[in-house]
């Protein structure tokens, strides 16, 4: 559907290819800060309660994510660690001992906290909102006041806000609400993510919201990235028209992954848990192109044994049997730091030791890794192959494929997500069973544009030709040396893109399992020559929205 021209159309980034029109509500404004003010209870009465608030938070966020399931659990499970770190714990009892109200003590330790993370960037600053959710559930459960959240309604709507805390995305009752729009956020925000998991239509990063008011009709187009206040009746019936084309095909979507033409794409999932994984099956993934083990790790003093690990990748193995599982070890560093492994203090983390390089640095770790990937492996039916995130030479490509292949895994490859990696696939392959493209990362370090800044947001485009070029490179180099190459960035859940990708050498597909049908559906209505042409297209072409315009502008001419 072509975007309209006018002062009533508001631009973001959208999440998947849906759309919606209703009214707006937007969510209320949050708890009131509480004041600076002496307690006229005793020091310890205030830190029983703000110990009972942030326990009851956390007791809150987990049960919310226990009924979520999938990465919504995952992530409202990180929230609540936040609320039970001892580090704010100290904190929070600290200032009620000189004589803070616990509302004021967990606010000023909370913000506290949120400030340093915000200075660390990345990843970490982007989660750094997150904390505000945490401190306004306490702060409303001591104040008698209902926690925060989306706005009730008897009738369906579309919610608008500054952003979501993931406690509220991973809850959204989506017979209500037709389709989300923020103001600020990236791509692969939280809010992001589990929209994109959900299947929700959603448009991130859209600041011109915020003029938006409550009654607003508006149509939501997340494909074009398009808010529309006050549309006419015609763009409606196109709207409405084009979201029951989208289910119908959608539901006729079955089967293997393929081209017109018969030409095979398997269509994998991106993982995190077993219940990601069961959820990535009942969508009919193919198999697994990226399961992220993080979790295992994340919030942990030390690395997990050999045991304790392997047990966890044996219940997801086992979801699998016959179907390749390709598991990347620890990506640690830079966004997600552990004591136990990564360097402290590094000005700039991106940039730093992160990733495979934070590994061979502490290569006891890695071995304990791979050695539970082998141990469980040799017990299951499931493919294991094994990847490197982060890496950047031909060396460590070869480094990291004998360690795996010492240790009893048969199939290691790596992760293209450095420019000098894509560069030098001709070289990387030489030493890889496989290469997998890391699209988020990929187009970060391509455009120098934080991947969780919302600020850079439109920088953060896997359409950007000089990311195609890439691409392409390693796509080439793959088929020289017969080493497969996968995708398992988000780019890969973009229909249209995920056609391109093909275009341009993908022998696979990862992707959030939600995305899993509009993929399959559109990859069966093109040939090889045709993803090869529309490729050729976007390669060319001088911007990320001259190659999206002139790929849909050959699909539908």
């Amino acid at each position: 559907m072509a975007a309209a021209t006018n002062a009533n159309l508001l631009q973001g980034v959208g999440i998947g290819r849906g759309t919606a029109v209703g009214p707006v509500i937007r969510m209320p404004d949050p708890v009131p800060q509480p004041a600076d003010t002496a307690s006229e209870r005793t020091p310890d009465e205030e830190a029983q309660r703000a110990r009972e608030a942030l326990t009851a938070t956390a007791t809150q966020l987990r049960q919310r994510g226990e009924s979520a399931g999938g990465t919504a659990a995952e992530v409202l499970d990180a929230l609540a660690m936040m609320a039970e770190d001892p580090a704010l714990a100290a904190d929070v009892q600290h200032r009620t001992e000189d004589g803070a109200t616990a509302e004021y003590a967990i606010h000023a330790a909370m913000g506290s906290f949120r400030d340093m993370l915000v200075g660390m960037g990345g990843y970490l600053g982007e989660r750094a909102g997150d904390l505000d959710d945490v401190a306004q559930r306490a702060i409303a459960h001591l104040s008698g006041l209902p926690a925060p959240g989306v706005p009730e309604s008897e009738t369906p709507f579309i919610l608008v806000a500054r952003d979501l805390a993931p406690a509220d995305t991973a809850t959204l009752d989506l017979e209500l609400v037709l389709a989300l729009v923020t103001t600020d956020g990236g791509p692969t925000s939280h809010t992001a993510i589990l929209a994109r998991e959900k299947g929700i239509t959603a448009i991130v990063g859209a600041s011109g919201a915020a003029a938006l008011q409550d009654g607003d009709i508006v149509l939501v187009d997340a494909e074009a990235g398009t808010v529309e206040r006050d549309p006419d009746q015609e763009r409606v019936d196109l709207a409405l028209q084009r979201t029951a084309t989208l289910e119908a095909i959608r539901a006729q979507s079955s089967g293997p992954g393929a081209l017109a033409d018969g030409h095979a794409v398997p269509l994998l999932a991106n993982i995190g848990s077993v219940d990601s994984a069961r959820e990535a099956v009942a969508r009919g993934a193919e198999g697994v192109g990226l399961f992220r083990t993080e979790v295992l790790f994340l919030g942990a003093e030390k690395a997990p044994t050999v045991e304790e690990q392997a047990a966890t990748y044996r219940e997801v193995f086992a979801q699998f049997p016959g179907q390749k599982v390709v598991v990347r070890v620890l990506d640690a560093g830079a966004d997600k730091p552990l004591a136990f492994l990564t360097d402290q203090g590094e000005e700039n983390p991106a940039l730093g030791r992160r990733g495979l390089r934070a590994l061979a640095a502490h290569e006891e770790i890695l071995r304990d890794q791979l050695t539970a990937l082998a141990q469980a492996a040799a017990g299951s039916d499931a493919i294991v192959q094994v990847m490197a995130p982060m890496v950047s030479t031909a060396q460590e490509a070869q480094y990291f494929r004998d360690l795996a292949h010492e240790l009893g895994i048969a199939i290691a490859g790596v992760m293209v997500e450095v420019p000098s990696c894509a560069i030098l696939a001709d070289h990387v392959a030489q030493h890889a069973d496989f290469m997998s493209i890391g699209t988020n990362d990929l187009t970060q370090y391509t455009l120098a544009a934080d991947r969780l800044l919302g600020t850079v947001a439109t920088f953060q485009n896997p359409w950007h030709p000089s990311v195609l070029r890439l691409i392409e490179t390693v796509g080439s180099a793959g088929a020289a040396h017969d080493v497969p190459v996968g995708i398992c960035g988000e780019a890969a859940a973009d229909p249209i893109l995920a056609v391109v990708l093909v275009g341009l050498g993908a022998t696979s597909l990862s992707m959030s399992s939600s995305a899993i049908a509009d993929v399959r559906a559109e990859l069966s209505m093109h040939s090889l020559d045709d993803a090869r042409r529309l490729a050729a297209l976007a390669v060319s072409a001088e911007s990320a929205e001259a190659a999206r315009a002139a790929v849909l502008g050959a699909i539908h001419p």
